[in-house]
């Protein structure tokens, strides 16, 4: 959920705007997206929203944002092209205003002069931002790690930095997301020896799985596929949709004849045959947990077949990856993924602590304040800049919602404004109350109770005895002296009621609500969603 507001007076910009995955409490919720509530308060002074890079951490928010407040966009070529596509599915491109920066092409946004910088990441078309405010320049490194042989032959611009850094800088805002990992992280083409290899001696078809925005590894198994004499098929909505953007951009390189259509995959010789698939991460609907358990229309994993996982097992991840893994196995396949031995088959996109070290060595900022990760890898940042010295003012530890007033001589932490999350279903842009994520956790926990009763609207009786209907409290063949004894408990509730009481019907769906959670309480020590229904007969 990536997101900051720079404000200057009466005028504001946003750097990114992320979204994540919901954590498993979150029930059927599929997205998370900032809380822009300070946004809207201020709406009249937001003037635009400026992107570091296309990964989802960072525009995932850009429809939800711009379905309320519909300010300009910028950002490079691919990642507005990526924006361009998720904004079409939400039906706002027509209305959305895009404007698409590029490396060293400085822009103006109401008294912000900005200045894109180039830098390598596991992305695309990635930039830093410096800038340019009236009481100083503030450096934005964005999603970095410095890449000395990157795929695309385009390094990381270290020179532009450095001449900020002779201007003089008022405050750099940096990537902390790899700040445990000392030394250097290695160049995103590390991974060809290993990947040619695998595939080389692979003695039927390859199924190789990384992020779909990874366009340099998709671009090197193209390459070592095409060396080995093998075609190639893509698999996953989101696979299909960057490739495609890339390649009409002329960003991926693919050799004409090489691609083979999914419908097509069975007919192919599958010793001659890569297949690049979306789902690393084991995503309940993904392409790759579908073709795990043999579900997938177009593939199926054969004995024999080999699958490597390129990418990085997000935290929190490992038990669906682990089990979708095991299904691979369990069809005999030859599965590879990241043991942290031998030669690598996935590199991180972000900066060691050598790298971080070198960017502030370059930019000598007057204040420092560490983003982008957790608290304890923000905490480890922090300390690990004050340690250099480099900075000559104070090295700020901040959270979500803090605001901090610049001036040329000091920063100081100046209140907070709302911020946290916003639980989101994917299929809409409509927001889901918190206490609706409440009552989703309780039926999970504890289940519902339907009693169902008809009663004569001409006489006011009961007629039969009321049905208990129940959901995840106890086993249907465990529960019949349980809903026995709980049609009993509505029977005396509606018969202790006075005339007046079971007139009202609200008041006498109140008690019985009362009475059989109580019940039920006592007998299961759960505190099930009761929900009384009365039928008129």
């Amino acid at each position: 959920m990536n997101m900051m507001v720079v404000r200057y007076g009466d005028d504001i910009i946003v750097i990114d705007a992320g979204m994540m995955f919901p954590e498993a409490e979150l029930l059927g919720v599929d997205i998370v997206i900032p809380d822009i509530s300070y946004l809207e308060q201020n709406r009249d002074k937001v003037r635009a929203i400026v992107l570091t890079h296309g990964h989802e951490d960072h525009i995932g928010a850009v429809p939800y944002i711009l379905s309320d407040l519909n300010v300009p966009v910028y950002g490079t070529e691919f990642t507005l092209a990526l924006v361009r596509r998720r904004l079409e599915e939400h039906g706002l491109l027509e209305e959305a205003r895009l404007r698409e920066i590029a490396p060293g092409q400085s822009f103006e946004i109401g008294p912000f002069t900005i200045e894109p910088i180039h830098v390598t990441h596991s992305t695309i078309d990635c930039v830093a931002l410096a800038i340019r405010t009236p009481v100083g320049v503030i450096v934005h490194t964005g999603d970095f790690k410095i890449d000395t042989t990157p795929v695309d032959g385009r390094p990381f611009d270290l020179h532009t930095l450095a001449r900020y850094g002779d201007e003089g800088v008022l405050a750099l805002v940096a990537d902390s997301t790899n700040i445990e990992r000392a030394g250097h992280t290695p160049s995103e083409r590390a991974v060809w020896p290993r990947l040619e290899d695998l595939i080389r001696v692979a003695p039927h078809k390859v199924l190789v799985s990384c992020f779909a925005s990874s366009i340099h590894r998709i671009q090197q198994v193209i390459d070592i596929s095409e060396k080995l004499g093998r075609k190639v098929a893509f698999i996953g909505r989101s696979m299909v949709d960057n490739v495609e953007i890339a390649h009409e951009l002329g960003r991926v390189r693919i050799p004409d004849g090489m691609v083979v259509k999914p419908q097509n995959i069975g007919e192919m010789d599958p010793r001659k045959l890569v297949v690049l698939v979306s789902g690393s991460q084991a995503e309940p609907l993904s392409s790759l947990s579908r073709i795990a358990v043999d579900n997938h229309r177009f593939v199926s994993i054969d004995h024999s077949d080999t699958v490597i996982l390129s990418a990085r097992i997000i935290p929190g991840n490992e038990k669906p990856i682990f089990r979708m893994i095991d299904h691979m196995f369990r069809r005999h396949a030859l599965v590879y993924y990241e043991d942290g031995t031998g030669q690598p088959i996935h590199v991180s996109g972000h900066a060691s602590q050598e790298e971080m070290k070198t960017v502030l060595s370059l930019v000598r900022p007057k204040f420092f304040f560490p983003i982008h990760g957790e608290y304890r890898q923000l905490f480890r940042h922090a300390a690990m800049v004050e340690q250099t010295g480099i900075v000559s003012g104070r090295v700020m530890l901040i959270e979500d919602g803090q605001q901090v007033d610049l001036t040329r001589e000091v920063a100081n932490v100046h209140g907070t404004v709302p911020a946290g999350r916003v639980c989101v279903d994917s299929g809409s842009l409509e927001e889901i109350e918190e206490a609706v994520i409440r009552d989703r956790q309780h039926l999970a926990e504890d289940g519902v109770v339907v009693p169902i009763i008809a009663i004569d609207k001409h006489t006011g009786r009961i007629e039969g005895l009321p049905e208990i209907v129940s959901r995840g409290l106890v086993p249907s063949d465990n529960g019949h002296e349980l809903s026995s004894n709980a049609r009993e408990v509505v029977l005396r509730t509606i018969e202790s009621s006075n005339p007046d009481e079971t007139a009202d019907w609200s008041v006498i769906k109140e008690k019985i609500r009362a009475d059989l959670r109580r019940y039920l309480n006592r007998q299961t020590s759960k505190r099930p969603l009761v929900l009384p229904v009365i039928l008129e007969i």
